[in-house]
Order: C-alpha cells, then structure tokens, then sequence
C-alpha cells in the first residue's frame, strides 16, 4: 500500500488543477515598465552559453508537419552530441546564432536588490542580423505580454529590461526565478534510476518517491500549458516548445509542492492576431506549412499556427513522461520522437502497447495509464495527424490528467 501523500500535494478539482493551489513566496510588487538603462543593473560571472537550431524542413507522414519545436534548444542541457548528430539527418541546421547567459542583479530602482539572468544575443558587428531579429523579436512578446501589470502570468518568465552595448549586442535581462530546465530535471532524475532499482532498496519508499515524481511532472506540465494557455489567449504562438525551453525553480522532488515552471525562449514567438497572421520574417516556414497542410485563409493559418504549438506540447507531454521514469540511456527525446512519428505514425495506443513489452520503459506506461489511460488519450488527441482535430490550449489544461485529477 502506498503511503498516502500530504493534503496539500492533492489537486484541485477546479479546471486548471494548480493554478489556485499554488503559494509563492513573497516578492515586491512586479512593474510592466522596463528597464533600458544598463546602469540599472550590475553583471556578474558568465553562466554559460546555447545555440539555436532551426527546422528547414520535415520528413515526416503526418499532416501539417512537425511544429518548430526544436527552434531554441540547449545544446548543454537539452540534447547530447550523439543527439544532435541525428538530429542532423533529419534536415535540421545548426544556425550561428550563439546565446550567451550571465547571472547579475538590479541596483537601482523600486527593484533594487531583485537577482536577474542575462541574455545576451550578439551583436551587429558580428554579422548577427538574424540574432537581432530573434533578440528584438523576443523583447517586443514579453513587453506585449508584461504591458499591462494585472494581467501578467507567472508561468512566463518576466522580463526585467533590455538595452544595446556600443559592440551591438543586445543583452535581455530576465527575474532569476529559476536556472534549471525540464531537460535538466530529466536528465538529472532519468540518472538517478540507476540508483533505485528494485533490489536495492525498500519497495514501500519506491513507490512514495514514485509518487512525488508523478506530482513533480504533472505539475511541471500544468505550469507550461499554464503559460501556453496565456500566450494563445494573447495571440502569441511559442514555436519553440520543448524540454528546455520550460525553466523550473527546482528539480527536488520532495520541493514540488514549491514548484513553478516558466516558459521561456521566445525569440520565434509569433503574433497570430489577424492583422498579422501569415508574415513575418521568423515564422516563413510556419506559413508555408500552413499553406502545405491546406490553410490559406487567415483564419484557417490561425488554427494551425495554434494546433502547431499544441503538436510541440504533445511532444514535451511524451518527453516528460517517458524520460524522467526510465534510466538513463534507455530512452532519449529524439530516439522517443521517431518511435512516434516514423514506427507508429502517431497511433499512440499502438506505441503504448509496444512499451509494454519492454519493463525499462513499464514505470513510463504506467504514468500514462494514470486515470485508465487518461495520458495516452490526451497525447493522442494532440498528436492528431490532423492539426483541425488537436484540441485548444486551454482544454488540454482542463484535461484531468493535466489537472492533476488521475493522482
């Protein structure tokens, strides 16, 4: 028998599941203004630094096409090399744009003392044209989304100010809410399975850790689609959905109840208002899928730019529910992906049972058998080869696996 998890682990039954349940600590008030005076801020050491990779084109059955999920990944966190090496046959190209993090803080202003992230882009006189338009393109989505200061969503991450170096650097500074992402917890938890197998400790606490991991992934998907949610709502499409693109302010489990996913990475975000849809530089290859999968009409790119993203949601679902529940080197994003789109086709249940012949990948089928199979059902309703059949944002978040209602 399992041991029975604390009062305020279990979900709520309102739509939404977390949203109302969730307690942070206390912070000053947040300003939709920003910052644009570097003098505000101080820097500190270098964190690191990513890469962006961009699709040009897809080889896959499915109609529509895959979204642009791998639009901004982490090549430190979110894939490996032998990773990316087949990510390469799959007509995927490393663009030269170079993304570079520091960590630092506000040391003027009502914010004073708040600790930040930098992001900064490259500049002008590096030849970067395509990283000033990622760099302007993602300030001007969270200046739309952070203008009025009632209506900000804590599961995007805030964006502190933003200003230009005299090289042309753009440099984006962001509230330090959080420095791992959900490719980091994966990664981190899918390593430790080689530590708790069966044979090597008690069953009874297994299954309670069993347990917090399935709250710790339900809720970091509850808080992404949280954020989705509030983006569609905004006509704002992500496009760059993925493991890394989702930064968490944890990754201990037994801190889950603590937990607040933020999307981030929005450089390829797109405005599907419909004065806007069909244009834009960044987001070509969206509308000539559009196009290729039979929307012509603004309204009908609209739907597909939304069901593009709610296809690159699916896959982080897959991701988080297969990876964080098999040991390391079992089961890898990419190697997941292909098992979907190539060897099934998208028939999720015929996936399901072919994972069932395999006990490294068992703990994995069990988390989506969750609420008889609520979690195999949603990932095939968003996994529709059909873009016109993938449900909204805002019913995959109501959807009780989502909420939380199957634990």
């Amino acid at each position: 028998m399992l041991k029975a998890l604390p009062s305020r682990f279990l979900a709520s039954p309102e739509p939404g599941g977390w949203r109302r349940l969730r307690r942070r600590r206390s912070q000053q008030t947040v300003s939709a203004a920003l910052m644009t005076n570097p003098s505000y801020f101080e820097v500190g050491r270098l964190l690191g630094s990513y890469g962006f990779m961009n699709i040009k084109s897809y080889s896959s059955s499915q109609s529509g096409g895959l979204p642009n999920v791998a639009g901004t990944q982490d090549l430190d966190l979110g894939y490996s090399k032998e990773e990316i090496e087949r990510l390469r046959v799959q007509n995927i190209g490393e663009g030269e744009v170079k993304i570079r993090l520091y960590e630092g803080r506000v040391v003027q202003g009502s914010l004073k003392g708040t600790q930040a992230v930098f992001k900064v882009y490259p500049g002008a006189l590096a030849g970067a044209s395509e990283a000033n338009l990622m760099a302007l393109n993602e300030l001007r989505t969270h200046a739309f989304l952070q203008s009025d200061a009632s209506d900000i969503c804590e599961n995007i991450q805030f964006l502190l100010g933003a200003f230009e170096t005299a090289t042309g650097e753009q440099w984006l500074a962001f509230r330090d809410d959080g420095r791992y992402s959900a490719a980091d917890y994966a990664k981190i938890t899918s390593e430790r399975q080689l530590k708790e197998r069966p044979g090597f400790w008690n069953p009874f606490d297994r299954a309670y850790k069993l347990e917090l991991r399935r709250y710790f992934v339900l809720k970091t998907l509850n808080g992404a689609m949280c954020g989705l949610v509030h983006m569609h709502n905004h006509d704002r499409l992500h496009q760059s959905l993925g493991p890394s693109s989702v930064v968490l302010n944890t990754v201990a489990e037994k801190d889950g109840y603590y937990l607040v996913p933020q999307l981030r990475d929005l450089a390829f975000s797109v405005d599907i208002g419909y004065s806007s849809v069909g244009v834009g530089s960044l987001s070509d290859g969206l509308w000539r899928r559009a196009s290729a999968a039979g929307a012509l009409t603004p309204l009908e790119k609209r739907a597909f730019g939304i069901a593009d993203d709610i296809y690159g949601a699916g896959l982080l679902i897959a991701y988080m529910a297969f990876i964080p529940f098999c040991e390391a080197g079992i089961m890898d994003g990419i190697s997941l992906q292909r098992l979907l789109e190539n060897t099934f086709r998208l028939d999720v249940y015929a996936a399901r049972e072919y994972c069932m012949e395999d006990d490294q990948l068992l703990e994995a089928v069990k988390f989506l058998d969750l609420g008889d199979g609520a979690g195999w059902e949603l990932l095939q309703a968003m996994l529709n080869p059909d873009y016109r059949k993938r449900p909204i944002a805002e019913a995959v978040l109501n959807h009780r696996f989502i909420t939380g209602a199957v634990l």
